[in-house]
């Protein structure tokens, strides 16, 4: 590797950093035209298939040149960086040559968008296609969509990429508005229902006839930045629910704050990002996506913020006491997903375990259940005979407390080993 790519692999690396929707996870492009890559075993950034295996893909910008002045983008016109751009075949060598040592299993590829949209939109493409089609590459590809950019050009890259995202920025229009005047929601939703539309086409084709090739098999992502503007955390997850419902997205990934910039508009420099923040809307995003919750039952007007103290099943269950305790040996499994302490896989299995008899307190900590925490909100076989009914305060009380008293065990160990 000369010395030049190796300086632009380092500053378009970087840059690529903060997009954080490069999941793999759906990708089933198979190598049947003896080629390279199998994206089903399916840089370098680490990130997760659903099945929880971890790959590697090679995430970089095509360009960070960019004719856009977003306040919150490192990329920004207005921002003095250093600036580069990848060509088309340096991107190719560079994938197929980091392929080809281990070091990666697919590729992430964004871009600033320079001159304007098609043309932008226009190099992505002949790098997916150049991959698939003159290195016979099969292993996973995650292309971004440039807002903007012509239907036929976003069609023909569907053809050749595994997933596609395009990012909603800030989670309301105000608030994109507010930082990127140029830009609007209308520019991304476009692109993702014309997406949306050829998936179903290109599946309901495929029934008929065979040979009709896969469209964006992996499906289709977004990112908002979380924590640059001042919407409530009710805001982001209708919007979140919103595009889930109607865009049938993978995922929505939530990306706190960084801050790169002294605009006045935006937390000042050093301010932490709102991490854990982060983690609970990823948290609520989970419950709507695979415990049956609805976003209003989270969060809603009298509700608009999430707990930073608990996680979010939590928080609903002790403002819904009237609904517990519910018998683990007879209630329905909807709402024995509702348990705090209890996931998706232990759910299942206390639903399987109870045909066989009453499930008793070792058996459910045995089939996974944090006891500790579910205790407060169940019955089973021989839970104790309970003397008082607790309030919801006093029960996140307890288990604060009990979590706080682990980390201190924790510590007094450590502490004893020197």
């Amino acid at each position: 590797m000369s010395d030049r790519i190796r300086e632009k692999l380092n500053i378009l690396a970087d840059a690529a950093k903060y997009d954080v929707s490069c999941s793999s996870s759906g990708g089933t492009r198979k190598n049947t035209n003896k080629g390279l890559g199998d994206s089903h075993s399916s840089g370098i950034c680490h990130t997760y298939t659903e099945d929880g295996r971890c790959v590697s893909l090679l995430k970089i910008l095509l360009t960070n040149h960019c004719i856009f002045d977003c306040a919150y983008c490192v990329s920004r016109k207005s921002n003095d960086i250093q600036r580069a751009a990848f060509t088309v075949e340096e991107v190719v060598s560079l994938t197929m040559n980091f392929y080809r040592r281990n070091y990666i299993e697919g590729l992430f590829l964004s871009s600033g968008i320079f001159k304007n949209a098609d043309f932008t939109m226009e190099r992505l493409l002949r790098v997916v296609k150049k991959l698939r089609l003159e290195e016979r590459f099969n292993g996973y590809i995650h292309l971004k969509t440039i807002p903007g950019a012509s239907e036929e050009l976003i069609r023909e890259a569907g053809l050749y990429a595994d997933r596609m995202s395009i990012n909603l920025e800030m989670p309301t229009e105000t608030g994109l508005k507010l930082l990127a005047p140029e830009k609007n929601h209308q520019e991304v939703i476009t692109p993702l229902d014309y997406v949306q539309k050829q998936i179903v086409q290109f599946r309901e084709d495929r029934k008929l006839i065979r040979s009709v090739p896969k469209f964006v098999p992996a499906g289709q992502s977004t990112q908002m930045v979380i924590g640059a503007t001042p919407e409530t955390d009710q805001e982001i997850m209708q919007t979140a629910h919103r595009f889930y419902q109607d865009f049938s997205l993978k995922r929505v990934y939530y990306s706190g704050y960084i801050p790169i910039s002294h605009d006045q508009r935006l937390p000042v420099i050093g301010t932490q990002p709102p991490l854990i923040r982060e983690n609970r809307l990823y948290q609520t995003d989970w419950l709507m996506r695979f415990y049956g919750f609805h976003v209003n039952e989270i969060l809603n007007d009298s509700n608009p913020h999430l707990d930073i103290d608990i996680d979010p099943k939590l928080s609903w269950a002790l403002r819904n006491m009237q609904y517990f305790p519910i018998d683990i040996n007879t209630a329905a499994y909807k709402m024995i997903l509702r348990v705090p302490g209890i996931g998706v896989g232990s759910a299942k299995k206390i639903v399987q375990a109870r045909q066989f008899g009453r499930l008793r307190i070792d058996q459910l900590k045995k089939i996974g259940v944090a006891y500790n925490r579910a205790r407060h909100f169940i019955q089973c076989a021989d839970s104790p005979v309970q003397l008082r009914d607790y309030q919801g305060f006093q029960i996140k009380a307890f288990i604060l407390a009990e979590s706080q008293s682990k980390y201190l065990k924790h510590d007094l160990n450590q502490i004893k080993l020197f």
